[in-house]
């Protein structure tokens, strides 16, 4: 089972005391010295209206470069492309958002025109030679318009793979989201396309659940953030992502490897809470690994 780290994206972005560029990086460091190999670095958001994402050009020139192809800049819109490329960004995933009410207050537009967006994005990452995967957010139930269907992320979906992503991810953006919706939804997605990744949140602790029905159902990547930090700033009462030491623990007890140091990701999340001045949402960060 593959883990993408996005603790230095959405971990971070609605933060309301900003975290240092020197910070950053040493999450990144951290995550990396973990084992972790890809992740969600930066976001290409105007800094405006994320202004914990204002430094993304200061945190890919100040990290490895042993890892540059594996950092993934995150795209609202066309202009972030245009940031990412400049910073020599080698992977870029655009969210489009299921309804028209969270994604005109995400990336003030509709999906509609988010969906544009995408196939100009996705054309002109291919011409730039760098990979390029979406996320469909709010997959199970959005703030402003209450539930969304699986056919209607299913339809979503049909129109972003015709400009052929790298990648399918589907979040969970409130943490509304149960294992049967999962199921269903993933055992859907994964008939039209194989690579599809999962993004959770653990607003209302259904996060590992769903985790494991994603896997069962035919998932390939799940997206976790170390401390369970995270948190959209325009999804009203969103919590922190899944934590990526619980999502570790879990797989490795079921006998599923994730080639990663649990001890060291643990440490992380203590040190990361520390940073953030917030209680560690891990549980075993909390609790500590068993059995020792």
């Amino acid at each position: 089972m593959k883990i993408i780290e996005v603790s230095p994206r959405d971990g971070l972005q609605n933060e309301k005391t900003l975290v240092s560029t020197a910070d950053k990086l040493e999450l990144i460091r951290r995550a990396q010295a973990a084992g972790i190999r890809r992740m969600e670095a930066v976001s290409f958001a105007n800094p405006k209206r994320v202004p914990q994402m204002a430094d993304a050009e200061d945190v890919l020139a100040g990290a490895s470069p042993s890892y540059s192809e594996f950092y993934i800049g995150l795209l609202l819109n066309r202009r972030g492309l245009d940031r990412a490329l400049a910073s020599h960004c080698r992977e870029v995933n655009y969210v489009i958002c299921a309804t028209d009410g969270f994604s005109q207050r995400n990336q003030a537009m509709t999906t509609a025109e988010s969906l544009a967006q995408w196939h100009d994005v996705a054309h002109a990452a291919r011409e730039a030679g760098i990979r390029a995967s979406v996320t469909i957010a709010a997959s199970f139930g959005c703030p402003f318009e209450g539930e969304v269907s699986a056919s209607r992320v299913l339809n979503l979906a049909e129109k972003t793979l015709a400009s052929s992503p790298s990648e399918l991810a589907l979040a969970d953006t409130i943490g509304c989201g149960v294992p049967t919706q999962v199921t269903e939804l993933v055992t859907q997605a994964t008939a039209m396309f194989p690579n599809i990744r999962m993004h959770f949140h653990n607003t209302r602790n259904t996060g590992l659940a769903n985790v494991a029905a994603a896997l069962s159902a035919g998932a390939r990547s799940i997206d976790s953030s170390i401390a369970g930090a995270g948190g959209c700033p325009f999804a009203p009462g969103a919590t922190g992502n899944v934590a990526t030491e619980d999502v570790v623990y879990m797989l490795e007890r079921m006998g599923i490897s994730t080639g990663l140091d649990l001890d060291a990701l643990v440490e992380t999340g203590r040190w990361l809470s520390g940073v953030l001045d917030r209680p560690n949402q891990s549980g075993v960060g909390r609790a500590g690994i068993f059995p020792r």
